[in-house]
């Protein structure tokens, strides 16, 4: 960091200590607090820090999202953060504030995350015996390592006395993640020390400040290579296990896991009649899986009688606490909601399905993601498309120097193809342009992974180690005519490249910084790049933390080291041609997701065509399953009711590695056949008001058409044009969580059906009960259907009505002709042949048909729309309020429109078990 900058930084600091800190700053209130603080610090232009503080304060991250089974489980955290010290999270707090310098808003949402999901667990201070599982959902390089170290403080204040830690299957990255936790949990080196009374003083991350507290706590790892767990070191410290917390973090390693166990058996076991012969009493345990869909999830074949040696190692570990809370921290969650939830087993206890919780951690606004590198298109109309950053450059001129299905003994030619040449040499422009705005102590990286075989990768390293010398020795010899001929390479890179990129950025982000200034820095930029093989044969390493005052700067060749979890600091430029055959394989190895302050503009993806479409894919699949969990969320639905579908590639991509795809089935879906409805209702902004107007307007426009036939209580409209449900729909404002029946997405979907012939036929039926309230709509009294919220929820406060079904399912065969209903009937009695209920007893023989079976029977053209006007029942409503207008489609099957095929978990399945038990809506009366 430069002097100016150093300055800027304790000036920031001073800011911020001045700022609210449990909300958000005014502009008014930043500007008073620069004002404060910039004479204290002769020669800062107050405009320069108030630009910095600015930036630091507009960044946001919105709460996230989650759904839990609350069943028997008892909420314990509020009294709890009354009555126990929350040290650990206090002096971690202050550490990310000051030493890490998170925006406020990212701290403060931290805090919040952090107690969602340990209030997911129960309370380790009580006597009884429990085990929660959860799952949280981050993206890659967001900020997972940070959440759980904070997960972790907070566990430890809670009285948590075991904290273990799942730290990937490679040594660099359990020690990457076993500095973490030094720095952020224990505030000590545990190089030197292993627990917070020893001499060694050697404190660091939140424990280096002179004033941090000295917590106790302990670590039987350490952050060296070799610092993973042995029972000979556990057995040599001899920690009082119960008076402290103590803290592990470990390989994925069965044999590692096993010891473990085995050690808590021996040290702190009591005699039970278990399979193990002991139980761990008394010591709460807190396990957290880092990567959790990567070597922990059960692949093998007999899953139910005999699970993989991982995977059984991590269940019979948490069998034998009597407490125990298991949380898995993925930005990959594809193989985890493929975990059949039943699997239970005598020796290895239950599956690792999150049957407790899932929560969506959203990244903050900087976050340098998927989204904003590949863009992401929404099918929405409600919705802006995101544009993608100009930063990815195409590569297609490498055939012939790494071909796709190359061998391990394939010889590299020694020249370096274009495209490689322009990258390495755009880092060199990065890191001198970071140095000529300031940064010129900051980590600087670039990943080249072009192989996974060990040999080809030395290769690689060696040619553009070369390259990276000769570029240093025509530099210092500036006079030579190869110097000039490197000189005017770069310059022309930087005039035709990066200075229309940096223009693209706003102004206030990034600081432009001219050729003169950047060729001032070349030199001793080129002179400071190492260039590393970061494999499992090769003895480099990236040694970050120990060149923290004057920066890294590394080209790291690699492959599946480099692929997952492994953080590259400063990351700047990737080389990429990797291919891969698996959403979660490809989305892991985007070591470029991250954080980028100052330096978004420099950052630059090499990549190939295919690679990109298949990035642009991932995001888009990722994203639909992030808006599935919201809306499940909004519902209050638990996990093993979540039905969960993940969008099959088109590009010839698995979703994840057969092997982990679990109880996961493949099946073709898309409007066609289903049964969109409403369950989400606004009641803000005179949302209801508007639908209200919208369905009295519809009603008019139906009269028109012709008169409606009252059928018990109903109102029905016959061979009603395709046009005018779509009218229907474009007045219609869904509530915006409501992803499955968004009004604007079933409209583009008729519209197109209706372009090729289909649904040009439609009924619809405003529903009315006839005990009811009654309401004059458009000239129609109806008596108005009630639909109870969803038990837990609070609409007054929520501004939010949530139901589990609008539909009545009789309702959706009253259209169906004589022939349509007696197929259809006979149809799901065939079906319930041999079927169970819930309970385990014979389903009972269907009298009328349901769900599927109506659809099935339906012409292509034979539409039905079901509208139903919904009392406000809940306390506190207005008994004037306007009715809520809830509508269900049942679509036929389309004969033009393809279906998108998904891979659905087993509570989808169970969703769409064909309504065979429930005759109607339970609160319809």
């Amino acid at each position: 960091m430069s002097a100016t900058e150093e300055v800027i930084a304790k000036a920031i600091q001073v800011v911020l200590v001045l700022l609210p800190r449990e909300r958000h700053a005014t502009p008014e209130e930043v500007e008073q607090a620069v004002s404060q603080a910039a004479p204290m610090f002769p020669g800062l232009v107050a405009n320069t820090l108030l630009r910095r503080v600015e930036e630091l304060v507009s960044v946001f991250q919105e709460v996230g999202k989650g759904i839990s089974d609350d069943d028997q489980h008892t909420p314990w955290l509020p009294d709890a953060k009354s009555n126990r010290s929350w040290e650990f999270w206090e002096r971690y707090r202050d550490y990310l504030d000051h030493s890490v310098r998170l925006p406020p808003r990212v701290v403060r949402a931290l805090d919040r995350s952090t107690d969602d999901i340990l209030g997911e667990f129960e309370d380790p201070q009580s006597k009884v015996p429990w085990r929660r599982a959860g799952l949280v959902i981050g993206q890659v390089q967001s900020g997972k390592t940070g959440n759980y170290t904070g997960l972790a403080c907070k566990a430890a204040d809670a009285g948590f006395q075991m904290i273990i830690i799942l730290a990937g299957i490679h040594n660099d990255l359990r020690s990457q993640t076993q500095l973490r936790i030094d720095q952020g949990l224990l505030g000590f080196d545990t190089q030197f020390q292993k627990r917070y009374d020893e001499d060694a003083s050697r404190y660091i991350g939140a424990g280096a400040p002179s004033h941090a507290k000295r917590l106790g706590i302990g670590s039987v790892t350490d952050s060296t290579e070799k610092g993973d767990f042995t029972k000979a070191k556990a057995l040599q410290l001899n920690f009082p296990l119960g008076r402290f917390p103590v803290v592990l973090v470990v390989k994925k390693h069965r044999s590692i896991l096993r010891n473990v166990r085995r050690w808590l058996m021996e040290v702190h076991g009591t005699p039970d009649g278990t399979e193990d012969g002991v139980i761990v009493r008394d010591l709460p345990v807190l396990l957290i899986d880092d990567e959790a869909d990567h070597a922990g999830i059960d692949v093998s074949k007999e899953s139910e009688t005999d699970p993989s040696k991982v995977n059984g190692e991590i269940r019979k570990l948490l069998k034998v606490f009597e407490q125990a809370a298991y949380v898995g921290y993925t930005a990959t969650p594809y193989a985890n909601i493929l975990i059949d939830p039943d699997t239970d087993h005598e020796t290895f206890g239950r599956d690792l399905f999150p049957g407790s919780f899932i929560r969506v951690l959203p990244a903050p606004s900087n976050y340098f993601g998927p989204e904003r590198v590949f863009g992401l298109t929404v099918d929405d109309p409600d919705e802006d498309d995101v544009e993608p950053l100009p930063v990815t450059r195409t590569v297609d001129d490498c055939q012939a120097w790494m071909p796709d299905k190359h061998k391990s003994y394939h010889v590299v030619p020694t020249e370096l193809p274009d495209s490689l040449r322009t990258a390495v040499n755009a880092f060199v422009l990065t890191c001198a342009a970071r140095r000529a705005r300031g940064q010129e102590t900051e980590h600087n990286s670039m990943l080249v992974h072009v192989t996974r075989f060990t040999a080809v990768q030395s290769q690689v390293r060696e040619i553009i180690e070369d390259h990276v010398q000769l570029l240093a020795d025509s530099m210092r010899d500036r006079y030579s005519v190869t110097a000039a001929e490197r000189l005017t390479e770069l310059r022309d890179l930087w005039n035709t490249d990066f200075m229309p990129t940096t223009r693209a950025f706003p102004a206030d982000q990034v600081k432009d910084v001219s050729w003169p200034e950047v060729a001032e820095h070349l030199l001793p930029a080129v002179q400071k790049i190492q260039v590393r093989a970061i494999n499992g044969a090769a003895k480099d390493a990236l040694e970050y933390y120990e060149n923290r005052k004057n920066g890294l700067s590394v080209i790291a060749v690699g492959g599946e080291k480099l692929s997952r979890g492994l953080t590259l600091e400063g990351l700047s430029v990737s080389y990429y041609l990797r291919t891969a055959k698996a959403y979660d394989t490809l989305l892991q190895m985007g070591r470029w997701f991250g954080y980028r302050p100052g330096y978004e503009d420099l950052c630059r993806l090499y990549t190939t065509p295919g690679l990109i479409d298949h990035y642009i894919e991932i995001t888009q699949t990722t994203d639909e399953l992030r808006r599935e969990i919201e809306e499940m969320a909004a519902l209050r639905a638990k996990p093993i009711d979540f039905g969960l579908k993940i969008k099959s590639s088109s590009l010839g991509l698995n979703i994840t590695s057969r092997p982990k795809m679990g109880s996961g089935t493949r099946v073709r879906l898309s409007y066609s056949g289903d049964h969109p409805e409403t369950v989400m209702f606004d009641l803000r902004n005179q949302l209801p008001e508007k639908n209200f107007a919208n369905l009295e307007s519809f009603v008019g426009r139906l009269d028109s058409l012709g008169p409606a036939s009252p059928d018990d209580g109903s109102m029905v409209w016959s061979s009603v044009p395709a046009e005018e449900i779509v009218g229907f729909l474009d007045g219609y404002q869904s509530d915006k969580l409501a992803h499955r029946a968004r009004a604007s997405q079933i409209a583009t979907y008729i519209r197109r059906c209706d372009q090729v012939g289909e649904l040009g036929n439609w009924t619809v039926r405003l529903v009315g009960k006839s005990a009811g309230k009654p309401v004059d709509i458009g000239g129609h009294e109806v008596g108005l259907v009630t639909r109870n919220p969803v038990k837990g929820t609070d609409p007054l406060h929520d501004g939010r009505y949530r139901i589990r079904r609008v539909m009545n399912p009789p309702d959706e065969a009253k259209d169906l002709s004589r022939a349509q209903w007696r197929t259809a009937l006979g149809n799901a009695r065939v079906a319930a042949e041999g079927k169970l209920d819930k309970k385990g007893n014979p389903v009972k023989v269907p009298t009328q048909p349901l769900d599927l079976f109506v659809r099935n029977v339906r012409t292509p053209d034979q539409g039905l729309l079901l509208i139903y006007p919904i009392e406000q029942s809940h306390e506190g409503a207005d008994t004037d309020a306007v009715p809520l207008v809830g509508y269900a489609f049942s679509f036929p099957n389309s004969e033009q429109f393809e279906k998108t095929e998904y891979f659905v978990n087993a509570p989808w399945l169970k969703e769409q078990s064909l309504g065979l038990e429930d005759q109607e809506v339970e609160d319809d009366g």
